[in-house]
């Protein structure tokens, strides 16, 4: 919500595609998720540059490997930085900008499938939440930006946000979203 508010071309965009498919105001299902493409994008784009937990579980390396120029012995702890990999400018552009748009038209999931974009692991060990997680976001994103406005709280420009993360198990905002509801 904070990147979609600091973002206000991404706001409309988005709400003219909801007010197209679903009509202004009215609630989403379920099924209108696969109807609403920018939607998905948001909620991609804020995998990439937001994973929930930044490093994933710790694996361990079942033989000597080499990766990337550097040599991972048999039996080391290896942490994946999720939230290196969302910001890595050798696998997206402009990688510091919220652009939902890079991933319209794009085959790209969070389902663990594509290692450029893995916020809820991969493998075995995904996370057992991710077809839940799937749909809530859809729904409750969509849910607030199609029923309401917005508005900043103490009357602060979206470029005045400050999107600064502090780090711990998750990540997120140094500063909480203060934003006001105006129904619409």
């Amino acid at each position: 919500m904070a990147e979609v508010l600091q973002n206000p071309h991404v706001l409309l965009k988005v709400k003219k595609e909801l007010d197209q498919v679903i009509g202004k105001g009215k609630p989403i299902e379920e099924s209108d998720i696969n109807s609403l493409p920018y939607l998905q994008a948001i909620i991609k784009e804020t995998f990439r540059m937001h994973p929930a937990v930044p490093l994933l579980l710790p694996r361990r390396a079942g033989s000597n490997t080499d990766l990337c120029g550097f040599h991972v012995p048999e039996g080391s702890q290896v942490l994946v930085n999720a939230w290196a990999i969302g910001r890595d400018s050798s696998i997206w552009e402009n990688p510091s900008s919220f652009m939902p748009e890079r991933f319209l038209g794009s085959e790209i999931d969070v389902k663990g499938r594509d290692f450029g974009l893995i916020p809820f692991g991969a493998g075995r060990r995904i996370c057992p939440g991710l077809p839940l997680a799937n749909r809530m976001l859809y729904l409750m994103l969509g849910s607030l930006i199609n029923s309401f406005d917005w508005k900043l709280e103490g009357g602060i420009s979206p470029k005045e946000m400050n999107m600064e993360e502090k780090f711990g198990l998750t990540v997120q905002m140094a500063e909480p979203l203060q934003a006001i509801p105006v129904v619409i």
